[in-house]
Parts: structure tokens; sequence; C-alpha cells
């Protein structure tokens, strides 16, 4: 089963997105949009960049755990993972995005 984006509104009316890869799990997810279509460029500019690999952070957080941004062209984050229990759980991470999200579906759930 190929990935997919999932686009949701939050209760506050924003929208945001997670990619899901083929087994359903969640590997990345979208800061809050004031609008839908600007959710849905965030979506495009994550299939856009997702394949450079100087696009993505690999950082730790303050409870030593390693995650990862992914940055668009003007350098801001378009979407942050999950906190991994290791280095090589977040590349893991990275390789699963590169796989899944240029040719991801959207499904959309704000209807």
């Amino acid at each position: 089963m190929a990935g997919k984006f999932e686009l949701k509104t939050a209760k506050s009316g924003q929208f945001h997105f997670n990619l899901l890869a083929g087994n359903g799990q969640i590997i990345m997810q979208s800061e809050m949009y004031e609008s839908k279509a600007s959710a849905l460029n965030g979506i495009a500019s994550i299939q856009k960049n997702a394949a450079d690999d100087a696009r993505y952070d690999r950082l730790v957080s303050k409870s030593e755990k390693p995650y990862f941004v992914l940055k668009a062209g003007n350098h801001q984050v378009i979407g942050q993972s999950q906190m991994y229990e290791s280095e090589a759980g977040r590349d893991n991470g990275i390789e699963s995005v590169k796989k899944n999200a240029p040719e991801a579906t959207v499904d959309d759930q704000t209807a």
C-alpha cells in the first residue's frame, strides 16, 4: 500500500496534515495552517522537497530523542517527525518520507 497525506481540520478551525506510510504509521506531521489552500501548498512542498537529502535537519530533542524536520527551499520547516529511540530509527523515517511522499495521495478529511 502506498503512503498518503491525511488532511484534517483542528478544533481551532485550522488545517494540518500527517504523512502516513503504507502501513498507516505517521511518518511526519505539519504545522497548523490558516487555510486549506495553504495546507495543500504545504503538502505539495513536501512532495517537491522530500527526495533532497539536504532539506532534512537531523536533530536531537531536549530529552535526547532523535527526530528530523524537512525544510523548503526558503528554509521554513514544512514537516516534523515523531521522536525516535535511535538515530537509525530517525534515518529510517527520513528514508520512508523520501519513498512515500512524492507519490502519496491526499485523503481530505476536512469535509
